[in-house]
């Protein structure tokens, strides 16, 4: 990466009569161009929509299963005996038991198949403990359908089914779809190149792009591959590939990025890296490898419910040996062991993540935090060190004015940046853009100049208005020995330039990525929660010390690229510190999807977006804090909801099992439900609360 003087002498090394302000764009994706095969990409990208079309299946096998519920509790005479009436159909076993099959292998498809991937992990979760206890339902139910002596569990399997099925629709509904940033990074880079025959040239697809061609990049386009520059220059926005705030002047044997932004000049490349070996590929892989090994993580729900899987079993088994050593009967043994099975997976369990899920998140969103990744959100309690990313995150991103001089009073500040502007109009130079989006803000309208011409090396000048104007560098001054104000270089971030009017000075503009206001607050937070505030950025050791000095940061890595903020991350984590990443471009990509909590800034690009656990809506630091408050009360939340979830399995789990029968007492399945059905009422009013605590 090539760095620029932040003095500003390079400023006037442009041919600014070539210059289009237009023509400068930043990097947002474009979807349109996805229109091309990418082979080398390793995920597939067809399932654009698996998200909602999982959410869509799972909100039509709850309504047939509870359009079945119905009539199988209605029918059941254990519901009837409970409630004390008695209406049973010719053949009402049979009917029950078509019903409940129906319910089990439709509506519990999705909990089985579920289960089967959670063996393959060797990671037994909600999935294992959900299939668990309908399997057993179902098949010992039928059992008793066809000969075997006992109470069947069909109304228990149906109400099981249906209560789980609406808990992970409300839960999928409130959490985003899966990560598309593969997607979004491979629609970074154009459809076509045009390759370069001689004088001819000819537009191909980016897959018959071989090492070596030369190809031609026009202005304002994206560069299709890594290369070397073989014939022109320009400014290049790299921004959203390696952080650099600043466009980067780019001439003849200097490197090129495929996905960057071509700025004026038309250039002449020769390519380097295609495919899988360029850059962007390899920030993809890195995306890819960092998603596979926080996948693997459990949520909480999910590791209460492999240990609720295990005691189960260990329980259940239990029962039915202890019950046939002591001579019983095999069939007395078996119901005993089911009734335990079937209890110790509580309805609740289903409802008590999902409710508070749904509510923290949307809660979060009112207050600016998109939640992507449930799991991080839960974790986010844990943060110790926070990595922000500089351009975007903790600055603007955009390269503007930060302070106008005067020094001569019969020139405002105003009237100082007006006559600049008159001379920056036409340039695409990072500077001119700043001055001119500065004076823009006043609604002024901009002079035009006459007899233009570049200095060589440290400016521009013009006549304006019959006034000489010059906008110039410091080495200007310092050839023409003027005197350079004592107070003009505040910040080494800072850019300066001069105004010289008829050959006087009359003022300078200095130009920086200016320090969001609200990022100053924003650390001041995280220290007093004791978190460690590091930044990684693209940005020279000038810059990067600057802001890292104004902030009071603990600490900062410059110059860096996508690879080695990765590096970061994972040396930290090494430390056994747990790291949040908050970055907003497709550099931040691997290291948001390596972090244990990735944060992307909304205004940054799709890709971070895509990449990270959640994403701040309004660009505010400030906001992080609000997340680790937000996070450690639905953690708060969501234990007192498994407590209340299992509770009384504490009580009617031995019961069931028959710790109390010498006394003459057994639980039976109705007691069970009336149990089960409590529980699940405190946990849905006890989510409810979350909003009252969340809104203070």
């Amino acid at each position: 990466m090539k760095e620029e003087d932040s003095s500003g002498d390079d400023h006037s090394k442009i041919d600014h009569s070539k210059m289009d302000h237009s023509k400068m764009n930043d990097s947002k994706m474009d979807d349109s161009k996805m229109d091309h095969d990418h082979g080398s990409i390793p995920m597939g990208m067809a399932g654009h929509d698996h998200h909602k079309m999982m959410i869509a299946d799972f909100k039509k096998r709850f309504w047939v299963v509870l359009v079945l519920t119905f009539p199988i509790l209605f029918f059941s005479p254990m519901i009837q005996s409970f409630f004390g009436f008695e209406l049973l159909l010719p053949g009402n076993p049979y009917i029950l038991f078509a019903l409940s099959s129906i319910v089990y292998f439709y509506g519990g498809w999705p909990f089985l198949k579920g289960f089967w991937t959670e063996i393959k992990k060797a990671a037994p979760g909600m999935m294992t403990l959900i299939a668990m206890a309908i399997s057993v339902a179902y098949f010992y139910s039928s059992a008793t359908v066809f000969g075997l002596k006992g109470v069947d569990f069909f109304w228990e399997l149906a109400t099981l089914i249906a209560i789980m099925l609406v808990g992970h629709w409300i839960e999928m509904k409130s959490v985003l779809g899966a990560s598309k940033a593969l997607q979004l990074l491979v629609s970074m880079m154009p459809a076509e190149a045009h390759r370069m025959k001689g004088e001819i040239v000819e537009d191909i697809s980016l897959e018959d792009l071989l090492k070596d061609d030369v190809i031609l990049v026009k202005p304002g386009e994206k560069v299709p591959a890594d290369g070397i520059i073989l014939e022109g220059s320009s400014y290049l926005n790299e921004s959203m590939l390696t952080g650099e705030s600043k466009p980067v002047k780019k001439e003849l044997n200097d490197k090129v990025i495929g996905g960057s932004v071509n700025g004026n000049g038309s250039l002449k490349v020769k390519v380097e890296h295609t495919g899988k070996d360029s850059y962007l590929n390899k920030v993809i892989k890195m995306v890819e490898e960092a998603q596979k090994t926080k996948s693997k993580m459990q949520n909480l729900s999910d590791r209460a419910a492999k240990w609720l899987t295990y005691i189960a079993l260990a329980i259940g088994f239990g029962t039915l040996a202890v019950w046939l050593v002591l001579g019983f009967p095999f069939v007395f043994a078996l119901e005993r062991m089911v009734t335990v099975m079937v209890i110790a997976c509580p309805h609740a369990l289903g409802l008590a993540i999902p409710l508070v899920v749904a509510i923290s998140t949307a809660v979060s969103a009112q207050n600016g935090l998109l939640i992507r990744n449930r799991t991080a959100f839960e974790e986010s309690r844990k943060i110790s060190v926070l990595l922000f990313d500089k351009t975007g995150t903790l600055t603007k991103g955009d390269f503007g004015v930060t302070r106008i001089e005067s020094t001569d009073k019969k020139y405002s500040g105003e009237e100082v940046l007006r006559l600049a502007s008159a001379l920056e109009q036409s340039s695409e130079h990072p500077i001119a853009v700043g001055i001119i989006k500065k004076f823009k803000e006043n609604k002024g309208i901009i002079p035009k100049p006459e007899n233009f011409t570049a200095i060589t090396g440290k400016g521009v000048e013009a006549d304006v208005e019959g006034k000489k104007v010059k906008v110039v560098s410091p080495g200007y001054l310092k050839d023409e020995k003027i005197t350079i104000p004592k107070d003009a270089f505040s910040d080494a971030a800072e850019t300066v330039v001069f105004v010289l009017i008829d050959g006087k000075l009359a003022g300078y503009i200095a130009l920086a990525d200016e320090i969001r206001p609200e990022a100053y607050d924003a650390i001041e937070i995280f220290k007093k929660n004791n978190i460690k505030v590091l930044m990684a950025t693209g940005d020279n050791e000038i810059t990067a010390k600057a802001v890292s000095d104004k902030l009071g940061l603990d600490g900062y890595y410059s110059e860096v690229l996508p690879h080695q903020k990765v590096k970061i991350v994972k040396e930290l984590q090494a430390k056994n510190e747990f790291v949040a990443m908050t970055g907003d471009g497709v550099n931040d990509a691997p290291a948001l999807a390596q972090a244990n909590v990735g944060i992307a800034v909304g205004s940054g690009t799709d890709v971070a977006a895509e990449t990270a656990d959640i994403i701040l809506v309004n660009s505010n630091p400030q906001d992080i804090a609000n997340l680790i408050l937000f996070g450690k009360a639905t953690y708060n939340k969501m234990i007192q909801n498994l407590v209340w979830a299992t509770a009384y399995n504490v009580v009617a789990v031995p019961l069931a099992a028959g710790v109390l029968y010498s006394s003459g007492f057994v639980l039976g399945p109705a007691v069970g439900a009336v149990f089960m059905s409590l529980s699940t009422i405190i946990v849905a009013i006890n989510a409810q609360l979350l909003k009252r605590k969340m809104g203070k």
